[in-house]
């Protein structure tokens, strides 16, 4: 009987260790990954680390668009016991209301923000509290030192995090900071963490916008706004030999540190590249210098102007219907007459000068590295009626973007290459920093001796032309070309608003800059009025401002 329960144990011995040793090889070698990774996960944690943002600097390093660490207040609603003496005393800690702090404390939530980029005096206050459910935390903002100036060119941070409109937004890409993964593996006092040497931080951005340019573009906008009453403003100073924008104004403008109480989303779009409108007169030197390229016309070409040309039953006149008799292709850039600007078009012919339209990029976009630049198909105008010719040989119902347009008087400016605008000049990267080349095209889109020879004919007009003697500087050759076009509303030229326009572009003959200053409705009759004083006072500053020397003596 005994042996028989020694026996019995003994089997039971047996039946048990083959369980555990069954049991262990089911763990140990059949499922020996499933069991590996959840030990690891038991031991391993993750940490999600953002660099910050790149930030933005002008040409003289100016910070534009910066990172400023804060400190925040939050309250966690469901630990406080006491809302009424919480709310109370944060509230005048804070200097808030009571009942604002009062019914954020009452929520039934984990987090609610209080207030945020705390003082040094706050910050003392709340810590000497030392109130159960509230909290304070840091975080990074992005800042713009310089307010509005140059805004649309900078764009903004928006909510997400995410670039709005020009440089941010073009580049935001670039100007994120990573995301880094980092594993940290638990031992038996604490975590042991795996440092990765790794840059989290954006980019930085230079722009080659010049502050002192910029800074007096903005002020004669606002200037003008007060004088003149304008709708809108824009003005665009380029370096034609490398496709620099020193200034980029635009008016309206708005403070992107409170681009949140913006009302009119409009004002976020950058005029220079997102706005199209009929430059007028200040197009018809393009024209001329198609015909010139072409040895159609020289600068002593005549003809005789009656004033009116009739096409179909349609009837082009000249600006104020007058008439001036036999003139020369100058006479006609120096008294801006339309209907010198049809002539110099049909000795081209249609074919040849939509060729010449593309050449100066007309139809198509500049490639500026802002966001979302736009451009017009002119539809409308390549229909090819007589009549579309005959208007947009004067810039009247042929449509462009203002970069669009001073990109094609750089053309004319540098001896006739097309150039890439561009904005940024250098992007820095982990101590390393890459230089943005000019992009300039190897063919002349206009021969060099058109080029000149178009110069030439824009120094005279601005010499000897009624309608832009304002834009003389003493010693200084100046070319450039007024521009009054009508503003279409609804399929019909309205007989009140105009877009008034000067382009300008100096020393004539070595031209180390090219303005455009272009005026949405001033209460003026024509550009003389408006833009070209604009451009003589920003001419000016920018020939001292750069000391460039006198091409000759008066």
């Amino acid at each position: 009987m005994g042996k028989w329960r020694v026996n019995l144990i003994f089997v039971l011995i047996i039946l048990f260790g083959a369980t555990i040793i069954g049991r262990l090889f089911h763990f140990q070698i059949v499922q020996h990954d499933y069991y590996k990774a959840l030990a690891r996960g038991q031991q391993k944690d993750f940490r999600i680390f953002s660099g910050e943002r790149g930030e933005i600097f002008l040409r003289e390093g100016k910070a534009v668009a910066t990172n400023v660490k804060e400190k925040y207040v939050f309250v966690s609603p469901q630990k406080i016991e006491k809302k009424e003496e919480t709310a109370k005393a944060l509230s005048q800690a804070l200097d808030l209301e009571e009942e604002f702090v009062l019914e954020k404390v009452k929520k039934d939530s984990l987090f609610e923000q209080i207030k945020s980029n705390l003082s040094e005096k706050e910050e003392d206050s709340l810590a000497d509290l030392n109130l159960p459910g509230v909290y304070m935390d840091q975080t990074v903002s992005r800042k713009y030192p310089q307010g509005s100036l140059a805004v649309q060119t900078i764009g903004f941070l928006g909510g997400e995090e995410i670039g709005q409109y020009g440089v941010e937004g073009y580049y935001d890409e670039i100007l994120q900071g990573k995301k880094h993964y980092q594993e940290e593996e638990k031992g038996l006092i604490g975590y042991f963490s795996e440092t990765q040497e790794k840059s989290l931080r954006g980019s930085d951005i230079f722009l080659t916008i010049n502050y002192n340019i910029q800074f007096l573009a903005e002020k004669l906008l606002k200037k003008a706004k007060e004088e003149l009453d304008i709708e809108e403003g824009l003005i665009i100073v380029l370096d034609p030999s490398s496709g620099r924008i020193l200034a980029l104004a635009n008016f309206p403008d708005f403070d992107p540190n409170y681009y949140s109480e913006v009302e009119d989303f409009q004002v976020f779009q950058n005029g220079a590249v997102q706005k199209i409108f009929e430059p007028g007169s200040v197009f018809k030197p393009i024209t001329m210098a198609a015909a010139l390229d072409q040895g159609k016309i020289t600068p002593q070409t005549t003809y005789v102007d009656k004033g009116i040309i009739k096409i179909g039953g349609r009837t082009v006149y000249n600006y104020d219907e007058r008439v001036h008799g036999e003139q020369t292709m100058t006479e006609v850039l120096e008294k801006s007459i339309n209907t010198g600007a049809v002539f110099a078009e049909r000795q081209v012919g249609h074919d040849l000068f939509l060729e010449y339209l593309e050449r100066f990029g007309l139809f198509r976009q500049t490639g500026i590295d802002l966001q979302e630049e736009i451009f017009s198909e002119n539809k409308e105008f390549k229909k090819g009626y007589e009549i579309n010719f005959a208007t947009a040989s004067f810039g009247q119902g042929i449509e462009m973007t203002p970069i669009q347009l001073i990109r094609a008087f750089g053309a004319i400016a540098n001896g006739g290459r097309l150039v890439r605008p561009y904005v940024v000049e250098k992007i820095f990267k982990d101590g390393k920093i890459t230089e943005i080349q000019p992009e300039v095209s190897e063919n002349r889109i206009i021969s060099q001796k058109t080029a000149s020879q178009i110069t030439a004919m824009l120094v005279s007009v601005v010499e000897n032309g009624p309608y832009t003697k304002r834009a003389r500087i003493p010693d200084y050759y100046i070319a450039g070309k007024t521009g009054t076009a009508q503003v279409p509303e609804k399929g019909v030229y309205s007989p009140d608003k105009t877009w008034q326009s000067f382009v300008g572009f100096a020393p004539a003959f070595n031209a180390r800059f090219v303005i455009l200053v272009k005026l949405d409705n001033p209460k003026t009759k024509t550009a003389e009025y408006s833009a070209v004083p604009i451009f003589r006072e920003l001419a000016k500053y920018v020939i001292d401002y750069l000391q460039i020397p006198p091409d000759h003596e008066e």
